[in-house]
């Protein structure tokens, strides 16, 4: 089965083609465009179809990331996935940024397990805790750096992300020994691998938002009533 893979939770618009089957990757296209997902990402999808010499029919399923992220780039990557899904009749499956990369880190981690911090700014952190095999210790949360350093420091783990420097030295960790990488996304090879192993019998992907919009209402505005 050929699955199609979106990420648009980060800074990075990116897809790929994966052939579960064979455990290939055969084309994929990422750009660092920081925003403007929903004018890229068509674009995007096209070019790693291209560059693997496939098609729309050609696509076997979806695998999309669903957060955490940009409440937009999480919004509309999953608008597109559902949507292709439902044009190509394929099922589409979410996979956690956390998730991926952790799952990522998994043969370098050998045996330990890997704490996938994100920096959420505001001073907050999205975090999650896995054992071998993706097993979930601590669900994907929003927590301050003293509590990311509390999971640091419970199980001395590989720690992976862009906020993975701060929580190794908040939980007295040596940051170049035990944070991987500063990455705010996995790459997008990831996430086809992990939603192959997920499967996708489950519902449909829907966005992981651990925190509300930026854009909130004006308090005290409303709109005049007619005739007033």
């Amino acid at each position: 089965m050929k699955i199609l893979a979106i990420d648009t939770a980060a800074e990075w618009c990116a897809a790929c083609l994966w052939d579960d089957g064979s455990g290939r990757l055969l084309g994929s296209e990422a750009r660092d465009i920081g925003k403007g997902h929903a004018e890229a990402l068509m674009g995007v999808i096209g070019a790693a179809l291209d560059r693997a010499g496939a098609s729309y029919p050609d696509v076997g399923a979806i695998a999309v990331s669903v957060g955490p992220g940009s409440f937009t780039g999480v919004r509309i990557g999953v608008a597109t996935a559902r949507g292709l899904a439902l044009a190509l009749k394929v099922p589409a499956t979410g996979v956690g940024t956390l998730d991926a990369l952790a799952f990522e880190a998994e043969p370098l981690a050998r045996g330990r397990p890997v704490l996938a911090v994100l920096d959420a700014r505001r001073e907050e952190f999205y975090a999650a805790l896995y054992g071998p095999g993706g097993a979930v210790h601590a669900a994907p949360a929003i927590l301050d750096l003293r509590a990311v350093a509390a999971l640091a420091g419970l199980m001395k783990p590989l720690i992976v992300g862009s906020g993975a420097r701060q929580a190794a030295e908040a939980a007295g960790l040596d940051p170049d020994a035990t944070a991987l990488t500063d990455r705010r996304t996995a790459g997008i090879e990831s996430f086809a691998r992990l939603a192959a192993r997920i499967g996708f019998g489950g519902e449909r992907p829907r966005p992981l938002y651990l925190r509300g919009p930026d854009a909130r209402p004006q308090d005290g505005f409303a709109l005049p009533r007619s005739g007033a």
